[in-house]
């Protein structure tokens, strides 16, 4: 399918760990934004059906777009399924991304795959920023600190 990125990591966690990262508002807002931009939860009711709604704000020169969504599927640990959808009209579509987790020998395999991204936004940016985020999800999800 066209408009659609693939991601592959293997991080040092747990599914769980993993999985609170998605359906955290807090942990949400603080690993998913790109570098250069700090992230907003409005709204997040986790549970299938639930609706969510944040926005990135780019710190250099304050402008901000916001998005949300649906949680489609959730099985803790498991899986994430989420919709999301631009309220910018030059972003028009419904995006679906999907997060597969399976716990393998050294840690937690992650798969992502986010599909319909819209037109406005070249795949390979979106790749990279996922990239980023993907970076930022490890240095939340790895350490374990007791307390």
């Amino acid at each position: 399918m066209s408009n659609t990125v693939e991601l592959h990591r293997v991080l040092k966690s747990t599914p769980d760990r993993i999985y609170r990262a998605f359906t955290t508002a807090g942990a949400f807002a603080k690993w998913l934004p790109p570098y250069g931009f700090f992230g907003t939860v409005h709204e997040m009711d986790s549970r299938v059906g639930g609706r969510y709604r944040m926005s990135f704000t780019n710190l250099t020169t304050g402008g901000s777009h916001a998005f949300g969504g649906e949680y489609l599927e959730l099985e803790p640990g498991r899986r994430v399924r989420y919709s999301a959808e631009f309220e910018d009209p030059r972003m028009p579509g419904r995006m679906q991304t999907t997060v597969t987790l399976r716990e393998v020998v050294c840690g937690v395999e992650v798969r992502i795959t986010q599909e319909g991204i819209p037109d406005f936004i070249p795949v390979e940016s979106c790749y990279l920023g996922w990239q980023e985020s993907l970076a930022q999800l490890a240095r939340l999800v790895e350490p374990e600190i007791k307390e």
